[in-house]
């Protein structure tokens, strides 16, 4: 067991699911702890604190529960599809050792990873987006919103799922079948996930803006004005990055950045750490690592936002590990801020940066 750690990476996903959140996110006393009244707007819900958990740890309801009972004030379900999908076999979450940022050249060299996760903690996560079959998550996220307090508010992650044979139209039919049915569940918020899904040749959907395009105006029209956030990946061009930003505005959208970092997972043996398909060669990094490309986005999209007038929202993800980052998130241009990573080992995190906002130091 891994101490104070609320998802434990040395079980499987579905022992996770079942037996989980684990140790102190569950043995605490509730420390919802408001800076009364709540006086933070985040896409039109009031809520303590503009910081909570994304989509990837809360696996359901009971993690849910945890998380608001630990003050953290937005909590995002984890994605669900239209239908029930299978987790990568086991592990799924290793310890990563990184001197330093994981920047893009730093991306193209093999990078150790194991069960050692020391600090400053980076980590690869591999779960291919697992998901219950909808007749169970609908159900669940309606139990989870039960658990919502006072300046609280759930957001609910969905994606369209890649088939083989499929085409472009089909897909995007099946992402908003995801969409139509998370909105099913009453969820205030919903959040697109745009930067996991791989088709093709092209890597993650988001970076094919046209398709990105087709698939925010379709969800859009299906689910009329919720609340609507995308999460998506890092954006090396400023051309399309604009570009994106251009479709948040015009789509009444906010957008959520970053996911993860690509990177070459080995063990210490220099072979493929994660089992399984050839493709799990190349991973999700997230943590301390890749902070600087979550507050590069946030200061790229804030500064477009700024420059063209535009009205979106910007959550700020990626490397959150102290109340340091949170305040350089926001500092930066995010409206809201997350942690997976962080608060997965420090359930303490939301509390400690809610000391240093009654402070009034930042």
């Amino acid at each position: 067991m891994n101490s104070g750690v609320f998802y434990d990476p040395l079980k499987s996903y579905e022992d996770n699911y079942v037996q989980g959140p684990f140790v102190d996110f569950t043995n605490k006393k509730e420390i919802r702890d408001p800076l009364a009244p709540p006086q933070f707007n985040y896409l039109g819900q009031k809520v303590n604190l503009p910081f909570g958990i994304p989509a990837g740890p809360l696996l359901n309801s009971n993690y849910i529960k945890a998380a608001f009972n630990n003050g953290y004030d937005i909590a995002v379900y984890k994605t669900v599809r239209s239908e029930s999908y299978p987790s990568h076999p086991f592990p799924n979450v290793l310890g990563v050792h990184i001197e330093g940022d994981l920047t893009l050249e730093r991306a193209k060299e093999p990078i150790l990873a194991d069960t050692n996760y020391t600090k400053p903690i980076s980590i690869t996560n591999s779960f291919g987006v697992p998901s219950k079959d909808p007749s169970v998550w609908q159900e669940d996220v309606q139990k989870a919103m039960t658990y919502v307090g006072e300046g609280q508010v759930l957001v609910l992650s969905f994606m369209g799922t890649v088939k083989k044979n499929q085409t472009e139209k089909e897909f995007i039919s099946d992402f908003v079948l995801a969409a139509q049915l998370a909105h099913e569940t009453g969820a205030l918020i919903l959040e697109g996930n745009l930067s996991c899904p791989n088709i093709g040749n092209e890597g993650l959907v988001c970076y094919n803006l046209n398709i990105t395009r087709r698939i925010v105006n379709a969800v859009r029209e299906k689910i009329g004005s919720t609340p609507l956030i995308w999460k998506v990946g890092y954006y090396e061009s400023d051309v399309q990055l604009s570009e994106l930003a251009k479709i948040a505005h015009e789509t009444n959208s906010s957008l959520s950045v970053i996911n993860t970092m690509p990177g070459i997972i080995i063990d210490s043996h220099g072979k493929q750490a994660l089992p399984g398909s050839p493709a799990r060669l190349r991973s999700g990094v997230c943590g301390a690592s890749i902070k600087w490309a979550g507050i590069d986005m946030v200061k790229r999209l804030h500064n477009i936002r700024m420059l063209k007038g535009y009205n979106f929202t910007i959550d700020g993800v990626g490397g959150v590990i102290s109340p340091e980052d949170y305040f350089d998130y926001k500092d930066a241009g995010a409206d809201g801020v997350f942690s997976a990573t962080g608060a997965m080992w420090n359930v303490n995190l939301a509390h400690e940066i809610k000391q240093e906002v009654k402070k009034g130091t930042r």
